[in-house]
């Protein structure tokens, strides 16, 4: 292994052409990946996929409103949650900048993300936080488990962050850890974020098969492309490729229990 995708979606039908050649590449270029559900069927297709392949493993979860229309089926994620190749419930969190985040929305996404807050403690599953114009109000929740944060009860990774040094110190402070994706290569603004975050608190993702990194911007992301990602970080970090890899495939082995 020399890369590792914390959070793809290779699952989706993007892929369904080629989906044996982006896995092909992922081998080629010793990339392994969490295949990161957004409802119960992706999440079940996931599974599907990791269950085929060593170098892959599965997320389980309900996205804050990809699906909004679907509820938490708490006995059906938990069954899948089971299957040894499942490591983390999620992605699931706050997103307001899609549904423009009236009242009654808001307090449905908050029911449904403490419910995947809960089954992630119980069940010792790293969680997958997705979050969207709504970091004050994910920060209150995830406060409200700092004991929980603090003793490892609960595993926090950030999924896809991009947001200010202010925004990652809060962040660093309950314990959870960063991912960082492809658009931290198309510009220098993200930086400082990654500079301040210390290294074993580090994850580098594709989101594929959105948000390419450069070069390959506007394209169709895949999780191959994650070595993009970790050559920006390095960057910042003033500190070799393979050194940075290194570190993030420790992180990705712990905070997901990975063996």
């Amino acid at each position: 292994m020399k890369f590792f995708d914390s959070h793809c979606h290779l699952q989706l039908s993007q892929f369904d052409a080629d989906r044996g050649t982006t896995i092909s590449h992922m081998e080629k270029s010793c990339t392994a990946a969490i295949v990161v559900g957004t409802d119960l069927a992706t999440s079940r297709a996931g599974v599907e996929l990791a269950e085929k392949h060593d170098f892959l493993w599965a997320s389980v979860g309900l996205h804050p409103n990809d699906n909004k229309d679907e509820a938490f089926d708490e006995q059906a994620f938990l069954a899948l949650a089971e299957n040894p190749k499942i490591v983390a419930i999620g992605e699931c969190g706050l997103d307001y900048f899609r549904s423009g985040g009236t009242p009654e929305e808001k307090a449905g996404q908050k029911e449904r993300f403490e419910k995947q807050i809960q089954l992630a403690i119980n069940l010792n599953k790293t969680l997958i936080v997705h979050c969207r114009n709504a970091h004050d109000d994910m920060l209150e929740i995830l406060f409200a488990y700092s004991r929980e944060l603090t003793n490892k009860r609960l595993r926090a990774v950030i999924h896809f962050f991009t947001g200010s040094e202010e925004l990652a110190q809060k962040y660093l402070r309950l314990g959870c850890y960063l991912s960082f994706p492809g658009p931290i290569t198309y510009t220098d603004m993200y930086d400082e974020s990654i500079r301040i975050t210390p290294l074993d608190k580090i994850l580098s993702e594709t989101d594929s098969p959105f948000a390419a990194p450069v070069p390959h911007r506007g394209k169709r992301n895949e999780p191959a492309y994650v070595e993009h990602v970790v050559t920006k970080i390095a960057a910042v970090k003033t500190i070799p490729v393979e050194e940075m890899s290194s570190q993030i495939i420790l992180n990705s082995q712990h905070v997901f229990g990975l063996q």
